[in-house]
């Protein structure tokens, strides 16, 4: 609840007729209805946000699980299993397999291929293949919206299956609570990879393909990794969740925002990773719980996903980690850095585009850089010039906000 002293929000975006009949269906169950949301997400279509904010409020109910880790690991096949075995004992789910963009159209590259074939015809297995847009980390902003879409609709589990961009996949750490990391047996390349930063965001780590030759090798060195990394830090250093790890990383809450916010397109405000400006001095203190015993210390699992052997493990694991989430109060705090992350990915979309707008409006950038070359101006005064009248804007509402 707003203190006396905080500025009024605006009010949400208004629903127009259809979209406000769309959010209806979705809500009463529409896969169809569900089908049309997520696209105007993806596309960004005008009125999405609107769409987006109505389904808020109806958010919070699904286990939201990230699958990531290298190419060729099995994550597709494992996916499939995972959700066969959620269906088997009478969850519904929701699969978001985040694939390469297309460089002509923005699609998914590989969105027509066959990734469920165990589900095919299962109306409570809803699959979705969205493009990446670009994010090196392999999540879109659109992608947070369609998790959003699928919990308000009422999946029991999300499932997100990113493209594999090695260290960079950490953006999926934004969107899902509990994050597996796969690797496949006799890949010391990916064992790198995973020391050089994505071992921070794993709950559970996933040896999959664990009938090839190297694969307790494997688990050997994930779990050493795990150990040393659980001796180097105190606490709630475990995991995607800890402040040791965000800490550790750098990213905190970095935004994404390529532009994805707003428009669709690259505007000036629209950093791919942001400012590694952590979680805020706000969410620091979130983190003080974290200095309890009561941490999390990563599974090591092992999986043929082909078989569908060490499946049921691996739910159970993350059954484990969602209730140590809410045992811990923990969940609460991932959803203020989450929700944090997202405000500063929009609010720099949404400011890059009016200074997209205002380079427009000047000449655009060319002409703008060709007045620097000309030493008729430099840099830093173009900057101000296009910054100037929006903060000024800013300063203005927040002296209306304090008279009232």
């Amino acid at each position: 609840m707003a203190g006396p002293d905080e500025p009024a929000f605006a009010d949400a975006p208004t629903l127009s007729d259809d979209d406000a009949a769309l959010v209806e269906d979705l809500l009463s169950g529409s896969h169809r209805a569900l089908a049309r949301v997520i696209t105007k997400i993806e596309n960004r279509t005008p009125g999405y946000r609107a769409i987006v904010s109505a389904l808020h409020e109806h958010t919070g109910g699904a286990d939201v699980i990230g699958i990531t880790g290298s190419p060729g690991a099995g994550k597709s096949t494992l996916v499939d299993k995972l959700a066969a075995a959620y269906r088997d004992r009478g969850d519904t789910v929701g699969v978001i397999a985040v694939d390469p963009s297309s460089p002509y159209t923005g699609g998914a590259v590989l969105g027509d291929r066959i990734r469920m074939g165990s589900n095919v015809g299962d109306m409570d297995v809803f699959f979705r293949s969205m493009s990446a847009r670009g994010q090196l980390g392999g999540l879109s902003t659109a992608t947070a919206d369609a998790v959003k879409a699928l919990d308000a609709f009422g999946k029991d589990v999300v499932v997100l299956e990113t493209v594999g961009a090695g260290q960079n996949e950490v953006d999926v750490v934004r969107t899902a609570d509990t994050v597996a990391v796969l690797v496949q047996p006799g890949s010391g390349d990916d064992v790198q990879t995973l020391k050089a930063g994505i071992l921070e965001i794993g709950d559970v780590f996933v040896v999959n393909k664990a009938d090839m030759d190297g694969a307790q090798r494997t688990v050997a060195e994930l779990e050493e990794m795990v150990h040393r990394r659980e001796g180097g830090t105190t606490g709630r250093g475990a995991g995607h969740h800890g402040a040791a790890s965000m800490a550790s990383t750098g990213r905190g809450d970095s935004a994404a925002g390529h532009g994805d916010g707003h428009h669709d397109g690259d505007h000036a405000g629209g950093s791919e990773h942001g400012e590694s400006d952590a979680h805020g001095a706000g969410d620091s203190d979130a983190h003080g719980a974290g200095n309890s015993d009561e941490s999390w210390t990563p599974d090591v699992l092992e999986t043929v996903a082909n078989s569908g052997e060490g499946v049921a493990a691996l739910i159970e694991a993350f059954d484990a980690h969602a209730a140590y989430l809410r045992e811990s109060g923990e969940i609460e705090t991932t959803q203020r850095r989450r929700y944090a992350a997202e405000i500063r990915t929009l609010v720099r979309a949404d400011v890059g585009a009016l200074a997209t707008a205002e380079i427009e409006r000047r000449g655009g950038i060319e002409r703008l850089a060709e007045r620097v070359r000309d030493r008729e101006t430099d840099p830093y005064a173009v900057a101000e010039a296009i910054v100037g009248p929006i903060a000024d804007c800013v300063d203005e509402a927040g002296d209306g906000d304090r008279d009232d």
